[in-house]
């Protein structure tokens, strides 16, 4: 089976093609790149590199979010055109969990986070179960103190994971003390042949049916249901 992952919901762009038995190529790029430009050149690089043809692949799993909203849309149509195209499935993994992977090896819980502005962040609380990624709380958006103080309620350690974690360490720290761990700086970027693992076993959704999960709604469109909800 050939899997091709496909993540552009954040700053970073990752493609990754798996087999059920290894990663057969991977690529990610940390520059500011414009994915709509770049992410499709990457696809074909990839199959190209690793010899694989569009009409060889059997699923596609893509991030489907939360993050960037441009981004993610990017990614999703994406992968929807190609499963669509090629009639093969696809399926859906949150950009919050395929950052949480890189936790794998922490001995407490791993807490994945995104910077929503205005002392906002995406976040989750994820851990491991023989060695498998479980959610211990649903992703969501919520004040960056707010979070740190319930965290604290666990008393466990914390393992923060991404690159915009460095906005938010103060705040993180001032409230966990020494339950505040930080990932390094090889593993804050989301690995695209994580996103092919976590999906390898998912059921997939229908290609129609495949939307993203953006937690929030961008601040054009809130505003623009609230003006709606106004005038009924």
């Amino acid at each position: 089976m050939n899997i091709l992952a496909i993540d552009t919901s954040n700053f970073a762009l990752g493609v990754s093609l798996l087999t059920e038995e290894k990663v057969a190529g991977e690529y990610i790029s940390n520059m500011k790149i414009n994915h709509s430009l770049s992410a499709m050149p990457a696809v074909e690089q990839l199959l190209k590199d690793c010899q694989v043809s569009p009409k060889e692949l059997d699923k596609i799993v893509v991030a489907i979010g939360p993050g960037s909203y441009t981004g993610v849309r990017i990614g999703v149509t994406l992968a929807k055109t190609l499963a669509w195209s090629l009639n093969i499935p696809v399926v859906g993994v949150s950009s919050l969990a395929v950052l949480a992977a890189n936790g794998r090896y922490f001995q407490g819980y791993v807490s994945p986070l995104f910077d929503a502005r205005r002392g906002q962040i995406y976040t989750g609380l994820y851990g491991f179960q023989n060695g498998e990624l479980h959610a211990v709380m649903e992703d969501c958006n919520i004040l960056a103190e707010e979070w740190a103080k319930h965290l604290k309620s666990l008393g466990k350690p914390v393992l923060f994971v991404g690159g915009d974690t460095v906005i938010h360490r103060e705040v993180l720290e001032r409230e966990l003390g020494e339950l505040a761990c930080f990932a390094t700086l090889s593993e804050s970027n989301p690995r695209p042949s994580e996103l092919g693992y976590i999906g390898l076993t998912r059921e997939p959704t229908p290609v129609h049916e495949f939307v993203p999960n953006y937690i929030r709604l961008a601040e054009a469109e809130a505003k623009w249901l609230e003006a709606e909800k106004s005038k009924g």
